[in-house]
């Protein structure tokens, strides 16, 4: 599996897991293990996140670098490297 496939990858399993957990605290929101478990996929979702961007350009709209283009458009689009495997 190449790079950007595995960094995409990690940035999906960390989003899945942070929204899991978020629910789980929503019932729960003074239990410190959870809250704890939380900030530490945060982190990991934001740095596989900014790997991905600077590598392989933006997953979203809000990953806008400046300049005077709108890379978003440029492909692939995450979603379409699903289709290349």
């Amino acid at each position: 599996m190449d790079d950007r496939k595995v960094l995409l990858n990690r940035v999906r399993i960390c989003g899945f897991v942070l929204q899991e957990i978020a629910l789980f605290l929503d019932n729960n929101p003074d239990h410190q293990e959870a809250l704890d478990c939380y900030k530490k996929y945060l982190d990991m979702e934001r740095e596989a996140k900014d790997m991905y961007v600077k590598k392989y350009g933006p997953l979203s709209h809000t990953d806008f670098a400046g300049g005077n283009r709108w890379n978003w458009v440029d492909g692939p689009w995450p979603w379409e490297l699903d289709e290349e495997a």
